[in-house]
Order: structure tokens, then sequence, then C-alpha cells
């Protein structure tokens, strides 16, 4: 017959793409059930410090899935054995996936060894949260800060994971800065590999 083709066949569910055509979700899709999961998690906590960790917790699980999809996918079953390449993977390849673009900005702390940032002009689980005064500097950025964690303690690399605030001169929104302290086992790791 004319203009039947054979359809691909697939051995394994995690090489079928994700969706057909256009592999993007929906902006006001994704912002609705971010904005209920905030608003759950709002429920059932007393602080914003335990709101935030809650997040935190919901994106450590994302994170670990993404690894998992990404270093089957990109890389054939192969993960980053050094710290500036899995810095590099999250920055870009991560980002990409999740956000659409690279990251702003990859950054080395200047005062101490361990720290890395990651900063983002206008993060995406920002942009449609409204933070009434009373919550003070809640931010939506824990739960990014939590996929990071959990993408760096899957691959063998333990951190602590921060999402806060950087104000800007001249911008009415203040820019986003994930802090990344990386555990000692992780630099003594990398000091001997060398």
């Amino acid at each position: 017959m004319i203009g039947v083709g054979k359809a691909k066949q697939y051995a394994n569910v995690l090489d079928k793409p994700l969706s057909r055509g256009r592999q993007e979700v929906s902006l006001s899709a994704f912002a609705f059930l971010f904005s209920e999961v905030v608003q759950y998690n709002q429920t059932q906590v007393d602080n914003i410090a335990e709101l935030e960790r809650r997040l935190e917790d919901a994106g450590y699980a994302v994170g670990a899935r993404v690894l998992e999809l990404l270093c089957h996918r990109e890389k054939g079953n192969r993960r980053e054995t050094r710290l500036l390449g899995i810095l590099s993977f999250i920055h870009s390849t991560v980002w990409k996936v999740l956000f659409g673009k690279v990251a702003d900005s990859l950054e080395k702390g200047t005062e101490h060894e361990d720290e890395y940032m990651i900063s983002e002009k206008e993060l995406l689980v920002n942009r449609f949260i409204s933070v009434p005064k009373d919550m003070g500097a809640f931010n939506c950025g824990a739960f990014v800060a939590g996929i990071v964690r959990g993408v760096l303690d899957n691959a063998g690399f333990p951190a602590v994971v921060t999402a806060h605030f950087v104000p800007i001169e001249g911008q009415q929104r203040p820019r986003t800065t994930i802090l990344i302290k990386f555990a000692e086992e992780v630099l003594h790791r990398e000091a001997r590999l060398g």
C-alpha cells in the first residue's frame, strides 16, 4: 500500500519519546498545578521553613527521576564522576529539559571552596506565585533546590542545596540563586581524582 509506513518499534519503554510533537507542558497548566501543590502544602505546615522543606522534598523525587531518565537518554547510562562535569550537566542539560533554556549562570563561591551557585533571573516556579506579606521571604525556588539536590545525591555528590533571593538594583523582582554546598567527602574525592 502506498502511504502506509511501518510503525517504529521500541525495545524499552525508556526509549520511547515522552510525547508526540512538541515536548513541552503548557505553562498555564504547570503554573496551576504548581500553585495547587504550594497551597496544599501550605495547609499542612505551621511555618515557612517547613513549607520550603516540603517543596524541597517534592523536588528531590523529581530530581532523582530526571537524573535516571537523562543519563539513560543523553549519556548511554553513564553518569558524571567529576564535580565540574555534574555541575555543567545540571546547569545545561537538566535546566534545558526542565525549563527550556540553560541557566543564567554557574559560579563558584568566592568565600568557601565547597560552594557553587546557579543563578536564574526569573525562575519559572517563582514567576506566577504571589507571596502574601505575612509569609515574608518564602521562596518557591526550594522546589528547584530539591531537584538539584536529588540529581546530585543520586549521582553520588551529596550536598546541601538551598534557594535564596538576591536583590538586583533597578529590578523589581530579585534573582533566585541556588546555593550548593558540597559534603567534605566530595571535595576529598575530587582532590584524589586530581
